[in-house]
């Protein structure tokens, strides 16, 4: 016999997704059964995820899990949860640098940050790769204020700034920036990079898969034999880069990428990765912005090479984003810095369908 639990939750948007945040005290200690609880929650398994909150989409099926800082140097522990939309599991693997740019917020508010005068500095650690990252969030009064006047293209009308900085992105998942030892690759006869900074990504022209890069994403989506290759060259490089049983898990991710059209840096389609991105992953872009500095790149032999400091803007379907780089010495990727806004959106308790009586931390 299964029972409902109640689990307190708070909605939020970060950047371009949207998802539950939960404290991690809220949550079962044991992993399967927290994968368990956030499977009902969000409905996975059903493409609308009508019997739960997830919104039917992988955008809307995320899950952030904060906590008190566990290392040295940051403040709160921040895991991010993938929900799987038609499929009962949760990947764990990646970051999610929109979700991110929500933690520093909600930790505050949770009580779990001192609130300063003016901008609270909160330092994250990401514990699905073990790196932190500085969010800079606007407390004016000593309270979070979610209004102002920056805009971010793939969120309707503006909001207040949080400033994101990625001071050591490099080897999030697998230790190295280019894992394979090689700054490109060939694939199955196409030339790909496969780096690692912030995201592990794969990245390749469109062009070499018959594509001009700036197509929508929902006329990428709906090319089956283009989406069957572009998986295939996307398990083979995620063997390369040394991820086991690459096809249950959402990283490495895809990017195609094309000449810009718009002043911007390079056009770039990142897909999470069963379908292509709306906007681009905040992780995504700190990576594809990275290989845009690297000599010998797939990035580079589009963008041409980018010196430091200089901001990489990267065109996608729904505008473009600025990721700023500067030199970090002694580090072989850059820092990277970006601007997202975020959304409190309501608060309460959100019901799982459970057959099983989780155990708390």
């Amino acid at each position: 016999m299964s029972h409902q639990h109640r689990i307190p939750c708070t909605l939020m948007r970060g950047g371009t997704s949207r998802g539950p945040f939960f404290l991690s005290s809220h949550l079962p200690h044991d992993p399967r059964e927290r994968d368990a609880l956030l499977i009902s929650a969000m409905g996975a398994g059903h493409e609308l995820q009508v019997d739960g909150i997830g919104g039917g989409n992988p955008l809307t099926s995320k899950v952030a899990i904060v906590g008190p800082a566990s290392v040295a140097g940051a403040h709160v522990d921040y895991l991010f949860a993938q929900v799987k939309v038609t499929e009962r599991t949760v990947d764990t693997s990646p970051n999610c640098g929109n979700m991110l740019s929500a933690v520093g917020p909600f930790a505050i508010e949770a009580g779990l940050v001192r609130a300063e005068i003016g901008t609270t500095r909160v330092r994250i650690h990401n514990v699905n790769t073990g790196k932190i990252i500085e969010a800079r969030v606007a407390t004016p009064g000593g309270r979070v204020s979610y209004e102002g006047e920056t805009r971010i293209d793939g969120v309707p009308g503006t909001a207040a700034p949080v400033y994101l900085n990625f001071g050591d992105a490099a080897g999030a998942k697998t230790g190295r920036l280019f894992p394979t030892g090689r700054s490109t690759d060939v694939i199955q006869g196409l030339e790909v990079t496969c780096i690692d900074a912030a995201m592990p990504l794969m990245i390749v022209r469109a062009c070499d898969l018959g594509k001009s890069g700036h197509e929508t994403p929902a006329e990428l989506d709906t090319d089956r034999a283009f989406m069957a290759r572009l998986e295939s060259l996307r398990v083979e490089a995620g063997t390369r880069m040394g991820f086991a049983n690459v096809a249950d898990l959402v990283i490495p991710k895809p990017v195609l990428v094309a000449a810009p059209q718009n002043g911007g840096t390079i056009c770039g389609r990142y897909f999470m990765p069963a379908s292509c991105h709306k906007a681009f992953a905040i992780t995504g872009a700190v990576g594809l912005a990275t290989a845009c500095t690297k000599q010998d790149t797939v990035a580079t032999a589009v963008s041409g090479a980018i010196e430091l400091p200089n901001v990489v803007t990267i065109e996608h379907p729904s505008g473009a984003v600025d990721v700023r780089l500067e030199p970090a010495p002694d580090k072989p990727a850059p820092s990277a810095s970006l601007v997202r806004t975020a959304r409190r959106l309501f608060e309460g308790a959100v019901f799982a369908q459970l057959s099983f009586d989780p155990s708390y931390a």
